[in-house]
């Protein structure tokens, strides 16, 4: 048996010497042909996977079928031999990963060595969410084949719920930071990332009274420069297209009088507030029926006790516990979006 043993970049040598110690009969290849991240394995131990994955360094472990020459004819003619592990009904991918110099593109493999699966078994192809996954590993000049499941770990399957229904019809309104100018950009940096990572409906800058000009403007030069960092990152991440959360100034008292008129759903984080245990269930029931959720954070100081009254909700996300500015917003959707969860499942 031939095993491609997968690990984070730099711990191959530490898990290739685990894995000797283990298989004491067993050939082993750190970093075949130079490659980082990769271990070749060959046994004879039956056991040899569970053995493997009881080392921590492991990420993966792909028992390999079919090594053959990496020419896209020589990975064609093991077509007919993998169409077997692909049952009636099943749907299935190539997925094909190339190091090494080739006349050929992984898409190429994919797309021939596809077209021949399908016409043999007329099984269905899914990209996103296969039964079955052929995988083509080539290392220069070999091409290691193999078919698994689908993968345990995932982050976009069916079962999850997108958290975005949610998200995307929140107002974050934020109490600015203020004092040091350093310190305001610090912040201000922090809490646009988090807007933006979270992908709200609008983020609302909003003192409650009069505030130094220039303080206010180191806080918002840190917000944009926080949103634009987070930006970036998720337009290589996500497969969708994203935009930037929009970043409004607006004052405090304005900005409640506005949302409470157009009956908007107004929900104060406060830990002079109930717990969210205690009201969880209206909550969430609230959530799932409001056009928009507009969730209000202090900063320094919390909101003005005066606006409570207006409030539908102030809820202690942890109680005996005052967050930090910069974690008002993570710890306020995650908490939310916990119970909107609960909620959307209930309903399905």
């Amino acid at each position: 048996m031939k095993f491609l043993i997968k690990t984070q970049r730099g711990m191959e040598a530490v898990a290739g010497n685990y894995i000797k110690e283990a298989l004491e009969d067993s050939k082993v290849w750190i970093s075949p042909q130079g490659y980082s991240g990769l271990i070749l394995v060959e046994t004879d131990d039956k056991n040899a996977k569970e053995k493997i994955l009881e080392i921590p360094e492991v990420e993966r472990v792909i028992e390999v079928l079919h090594e053959v020459p990496a020419k896209i004819e020589d990975i064609l003619n093991v077509a007919e031999d993998l169409a077997k592990f692909i049952n009636e009904g099943e749907t299935f991918a190539v997925k094909t990963k190339r190091r090494g110099k080739h006349d050929f593109t992984s898409v190429d493999v994919n797309v021939q060595l596809g077209a021949k699966i399908k016409e043999l078994t007329n099984a269905e192809v899914d990209l996103s969410f296969p039964d079955k996954a052929i995988l083509v590993e080539i290392i220069g000049d070999k091409a290691y084949i193999s078919v698994v499941g689908k993968e345990e770990w995932k982050k976009y399957t069916p079962e999850k719920t997108d958290a975005r229904k949610l998200f995307k019809k929140v107002s974050i309104v934020q109490m600015p930071y203020w004092g040091d100018y350093k310190a305001c950009r610090n912040f201000g940096e922090k809490i646009g990332r988090a807007a933006q990572a979270f992908e709200v409906k609008e983020l609302i800058i909003a003192p409650k009274e009069k505030i130094d000009g220039y303080e206010l403007m180191e806080f918002l030069r840190g917000v944009k420069i926080g949103q634009e960092s987070r930006y970036q990152i998720q337009r290589e991440a996500y497969p969708w297209k994203i935009e930037k959360v929009p970043v409004y100034v607006w004052d405090l008292y304005q900005v409640i009088r506005d949302k409470r008129r157009n009956k908007r759903l107004l929900i104060i984080t406060d830990p002079k507030g109930h717990t969210l245990a205690e009201v969880k269930d209206e909550l969430a029931k609230d959530m799932y029926y409001a056009k928009e959720v507009v969730v209000f954070i202090g900063s320094r100081e919390g909101i003005p006790r005066g606006l409570f009254r207006f409030a539908d909700y102030v809820v202690d996300l942890a109680p005996y516990m005052t967050f930090a500015t910069e974690h008002g917003i993570p710890g306020a959707l995650i908490a939310l979006w916990t119970i909107y969860e609960e909620e959307l499942r209930r309903r399905e």
